[in-house]
Parts: structure tokens; sequence; C-alpha cells
């Protein structure tokens, strides 16, 4: 099993103009509305891919139930450890050129009593899993060293994936991570500095390395991805195709490596399902993870080499 915690979930407002007109008014082409979070996406791209996915993490009582529906659609069984009020809503708007613009909300504050709840959760559920995702954001008031404190509940048998940033990533990496994904961006951001080329990426990645995680992966986006565990490196190129949403595809690469790592398989094919499912994950509109198809297709068509 490979359990999945989202500590922020959002109500994901994707909105398809033809360009946003910032000062002007703006025609809604297409509208959908996702029940979602970085980890439940995770959720939905193991199911995807054949393998057992369980979800947890925060809820709130004043729409909640639409994520338990949305659970229950997509084949993922869950137990959320519930607070008051409501699950922020984020506005993300693509406009022809498949340019995204986002407008998050901020998530509600839980309860002290309810971190030591989701950290049992955790501790119980993740005896029974081969691979623990922790991904996102925290509630509101909520320390970036929780990251730290949930990630030491996992139980020693089940591998550990983070997907978050900053202040946060820094949190897990004490507890030691098998493997991190952050994107470019986040890794930039994270360690303060920009990469000009892919020696500054390697160094950045054996930095995160250093501090406790085992993998680094690395999504360059539409470039693809790197891989590395200090000792091995490999670049995947993705392929060209016709771009619907970037919405969801950080989340498909994470649910592919951790179905991979789940499999034992190696560097190259983590690598390479990640990017195929992340590339899958763009090529949808209305949905915010991959079909099976694309992903074997995508899959079949990449390839790695070592650097």
């Amino acid at each position: 099993m490979i359990l999945t915690v989202c500590m922020s979930p959002s109500v994901d407002v994707s909105i398809e103009l033809d360009s946003l007109n910032v000062g002007k008014v703006n025609i809604v082409k297409n509208k959908t509305l996702s029940f979602t979070g970085k980890a439940l996406n995770v959720a939905i791209g193991v199911a995807r891919l054949g393998a057992e996915a369980y979800a947890t993490g925060f809820m709130y009582n004043e729409n909640g139930a639409m994520f338990e529906r949305a659970r229950e659609k997509a084949g993922v069984p869950f137990a959320f450890v519930w607070n008051s009020g409501r699950v922020r809503e984020n506005y993300k708007c693509i406009d022809k050129h498949s340019m995204l613009t986002e407008i998050n909300d901020v998530g509600g504050q839980v309860a002290g009593e309810k971190l030591a709840e989701l950290s049992h959760m955790i501790r119980n559920l993740s005896s029974r899993s081969d691979v623990t995702v922790i991904s996102g954001g925290l509630p509101r008031g909520v320390d970036a060293s929780f990251y730290r404190e949930i990630f030491r509940v996992v139980d020693p048998k089940s591998l550990r994936i983070a997907d978050t940033e900053g202040a946060k990533m820094f949190a897990a990496l004490e507890a030691g991570i098998d493997l991190v994904k952050p994107n470019l961006e986040e890794l930039q951001e994270t360690l303060g500095r920009e990469f000009r080329d892919k020696d500054d990426m390697l160094a950045g990645c054996r930095e995160v390395l250093d501090r406790g995680a085992k993998i680094v992966l690395l999504s360059l986006g539409k470039d693809g991805a790197i891989i590395t565990n200090g000792t091995k490196n490999y670049y995947c190129k993705s392929i060209n195709v016709a771009v619907n949403s970037t919405v969801g595809a950080g989340d498909g690469m994470v649910a592919a490596a951790a179905v991979m790592l789940q499999q034992g398989a190696d560097l190259p094919d983590i690598l390479r399902a990640g990017v195929a499912a992340g590339t899958a994950t763009v090529t949808t509109f209305e949905t915010i993870s991959f079909t099976k198809n694309k992903y074997e297709d995508i899959f079949q068509s990449l390839n790695v080499t070592e650097f």
C-alpha cells in the first residue's frame, strides 16, 4: 500500500480563457472544480497505475463531504482528521497558450490536538504501507517543523517521499527521506540561488542529499527531469505533447515514482516513470491526473541518459 498524507486540501477552480486580461472583463470558456490537494492527487495517480493507495490528512466540516465523494469515485480509500471551517479555494486561470496563472487561498487553522491525532493516524497507517508520501503546504499557523515531526512517526519499514519546499523541505530532511521531488523553481527558492546549467542543478541536488535525502528527483517542467543519488545522475527529456493544463503534473510524477519505488525499480525507471506520468497529466484539462494508457504510451517513448 502507498499512503499519501495531505495536510492542506483545496478546491481547485480551473478556468480556461482565451487570454487573461488584467483590469478587464474575462469570459470563461470552460470551468472545472477539483476537490484536491497535492497528496490527494498522488493517491489518484497511484490508483490509476493499478497500485493500492490510501489517503489521509486534514479535512474540514463545511465542504469535506465533496472530497470524500471524489475519493470514492477515484477508488481511493481514505480516513481524514476533521476540523471546523471550510477547505480553501484556489483559482487556476489557463489561457490558449497554456499559460497558467494561480491565485492560492490560505489554509484554515487546526487545533493542537488535531496535529497529534494526525500523527497517531500516520503512525498506524504507515505500519502497513510500503511507501508514505507527504506533500504540499501546512494549515495556517502550523510551523514548518511539523514536517519533521510527522516523518519521524512514519514506520521505519515504510519508504518516505516528500514533495514540499523551503523550511518544510529542510524540516522533512532532518527526519531522513528516501526520495524528495522539488521542481526547479522550488529548489532554487529553497536554496536561495539560481541555477544556470545542469552542473548547478546537480550541486543543488547534492546539497539536498547532504541534508538527509537518499534520492532527489528534480522536475524541469517541459524539459523533463533529473534524478540522482549522489553517485549516479540521469536525465530524461520529455516529449512534445499538446498541453491542456499543468495542474497536477508534479503530483503525477510523485505517484509514478512512488509506485516504482515500491517495486524496487532502479533510478532510470523511477525517472522515466515520473516524466511519463507528469507529461501524461498535462494533456488533460478536466482531470488532475493521467490515464494509464497515455502514461504507458509516453513511458515507452522516453529515453534516459546518464551524465
